[in-house]
């Protein structure tokens, strides 16, 4: 297996592979959403392929200055998405990811390394703590409308 940054070339393999992970993006959202991260000096996406060369997953790093819970050091290396084709899973292929990510982490001078996964995620809070990941925090968001005053309206 073989762990390279993603360039133009791959593009479009790794806009299919987030859009296996993330579904309910559109193609025009994830497309913008990855051209930033290829132009953004804070972060990075990189893709994992199997000794044949083909694409078997991805993961996008980022380096987060603000607030993240448990933290103790800023910058914190972050873990935006990291995704494996199901039928590539259980074979070590994540681990080696997370690894990839902490020397990535190491690099940019991070000593820290975080993620996050939805609280019904329990495929992905698995992987996380399998791969020496603490649980720091759990949360749910809620949104309430402001009714608009009559001069809005």
């Amino acid at each position: 297996m073989k762990i390279l940054p993603v360039n133009q070339d791959d593009f479009d393999t790794w806009l299919n592979l987030a859009l296996q992970l993330w579904p309910d993006e559109s193609l025009e959202e994830m497309h913008a959403t990855l051209s930033n991260i290829l132009q953004s000096p804070r972060e990075a996406g990189f893709l994992i392929k199997d000794d044949s060369g083909t694409a078997i997953g991805f993961i996008n790093l980022s380096l987060r200055y603000e607030y993240v819970p448990g933290a103790t050091q800023s910058p914190v290396a972050y873990i935006e998405g990291i995704y494996v084709k199901s039928e590539y899973r259980k074979q070590g292929v994540g681990r080696y990811l997370i690894q990839y990510a902490q020397q990535w982490a190491r690099v940019h001078e991070c000593l820290e390394i975080a993620s996050d996964a939805l609280l019904n995620n329990t495929v992905s809070y698995e992987f996380h703590r399998q791969v020496g990941f603490q649980e720091v925090e759990r949360i749910v968001t809620f949104i309430k409308q402001v009714p608009p005053t009559k001069e809005q309206q």
